[in-house]
């Protein structure tokens, strides 16, 4: 008989977490974004848990290990450049709030808490500009008064929608053209030996200037695309000009001028050559030591792929290293293209590699653009999330936009990213733990096919059903 009870409690035991799969939903929410369909970032059913076993080969399923955590998570947001201030202020003041809501409240919109601004002008911006006269080595007239009149308060504005939670860095495309050898802000060119210290010192003068504003400055870039010759903006960096220039000019100045809090951003470029820039300047320990983090960018598909393993290589040779993707957009702009599901596809496939080879944050291109993709003073037209029709004073959200808020929305600043593993090539994922608990998990479907899937965590597993071309978010 003793037998017997004993049995009985062990089946009871047994049972009560069976009896309370049902239960558990109720903390559970579901968000999907699908093609072909109405659904963005919609909330659907949420199906009862199932006890987990072992699955078979011809079971889809995500596992997630909440206990292998690793690279805190520091935010996602996009580009304060002149281009979007200025499309911005031609909008009507209830669409101007309609926009800082979609970008910033973290209810109704998708939560943006990162943020990058160009220092001098870049290719989205109306006119070529710096912020002194020419040929002043002293730096004795330097003024942002052409950011203040529409970039300025425009960051200040996304700033207060935030809730103060913003975090900005700031990046230069190139030098005043009198401080290079080309004697132009355009077409590459490089900085002048002697104007290494001025350069240095016009960093510092910037950031100053932005707080005083009252932008305080959270980190900032060596110089965007640094082995790009473009058309706009750009200056050329070899990995060893840009070792000397931080290690011997930029670091030093900015502890001198008690900046040594600034994250400092080396490369700032495509994923192809970023292993071998990190791996020349984070061997060298001089330089090292005031390098915060190593930026990337997405565009290294023009040379036949993306090179994701380059991420995770740096941060296996480096893990000390904070990695951030600092740039990304879809292009070239046309409105025809504009609906194509593509767009956001590209930013969760992104997203997601970069996060599980270890990236802190992500920061899109311009976070606002017009109806032909600009302003911008070289006609290098591109798409961003939001666009606006400035003649019909209306904002138009690409599906890109969505994708990003799968990630934007529910994974928070402070969170750590813990493991997750698809068992399908069609399904990626990644997962975090917030500071407050949660599990946010995203799973993307890039295929034709539509999955029934699993989410398999401890000893539950939650049904999902993954549509083609579609991504979801699992908040529990």
């Amino acid at each position: 008989m003793k037998g017997l009870k004993s049995l009985l409690l062990h089946a009871l035991v047994m049972l009560v977490p069976m009896l309370n799969f049902g239960q558990k939903t109720n903390k559970i929410q579901i968000y999907v974004t699908a093609a072909n369909t109405a659904q963005r970032l919609a909330p659907v059913e949420v199906r009862p848990f199932e006890m987990a076993v072992q699955p078979f080969e011809n079971e889809i399923f995500i596992q997630i290990d909440t206990l292998s955590k690793f690279q805190k998570f520091l935010g996602i947001g996009g580009a304060f450049t002149d281009a979007a201030a200025e499309t911005f202020y031609k909008l009507s003041a209830d669409k101007q709030k309609e926009f800082l809501r979609l970008y910033f409240d973290e209810m109704e919109g998708i939560g943006y808490s990162f943020g990058r601004a160009n220092m001098n002008s870049c290719d989205f911006s109306s006119d070529m500009y710096t912020y002194v006269d020419e040929g002043d080595k002293s730096l004795k007239t330097f003024n942002i008064s052409h950011d203040l009149q529409y970039k300025v308060p425009f960051i200040k504005e996304c700033m207060v929608a935030s809730k103060g939670k913003l975090k900005m860095f700031v990046s230069p495309w190139s030098p005043p053209a009198y401080m290079k050898d080309n004697n132009n802000m355009l077409q590459g060119g490089k900085l002048l030996p002697e104007y290494h210290q001025t350069w240095a010192n016009y960093f510092i003068k910037f950031i100053q200037s932005y707080e005083k504003a009252g932008i305080p400055v959270w980190g900032l870039s060596v110089q965007n695309e640094p082995m790009a010759k473009q058309t706009w903006e750009s200056c050329i960096f070899t990995a060893d000009e840009e070792l000397n220039f931080i290690k011997n000019y930029l670091g030093p100045t900015l502890h001198k001028n008690k900046m040594q809090n600034k994250k400092l951003i080396a490369w700032d470029h495509n994923r192809d050559l970023l292993f071998h820039r990190a791996h020349t300047l984070l061997h060298d320990k001089k330089a090292a030591k005031y390098i915060w983090g190593m930026g990337f960018h997405w565009y290294e598909i023009w040379n036949g792929g993306r090179q994701y393993d380059n991420v995770k290589r740096v941060k296996e040779a480096f893990p000390n290293t904070n990695l951030l993707l600092t740039e990304a957009c879809n292009y070239p702009f046309s409105w025809d293209t504009f609906e194509e599901w593509k767009w956001g596809e590209n930013y969760g496939e992104n997203m997601i590699h970069d996060f599980n080879n270890g990236a802190v944050a992500w920061t899109d291109w311009n976070i606002l653009l017009d109806e032909i993709g600009g302003p911008n003073h070289v006609k290098n037209y591109c798409f961003a999330p939001i666009h606006a029709k400035i003649n019909d004073n209306s904002i138009h959200l690409m599906n890109s936009y969505y994708y990003i808020g799968h990630f934007s929305k529910f994974i928070r600043p402070k969170a750590k990213r813990v493991a997750a593993s698809s068992n399908r090539a069609q399904l990626l994922t990644t997962a975090f733990k917030n500071a407050d608990g949660s599990t946010v998990i995203v799973v993307m479907n890039k295929s034709d096919e539509k999955f029934d899937s699993k989410i398999i965590i401890g000893k539950q597993a939650l049904p999902l059903e993954m549509l083609p071309h579609s991504i979801a978010t699992i908040k529990m």
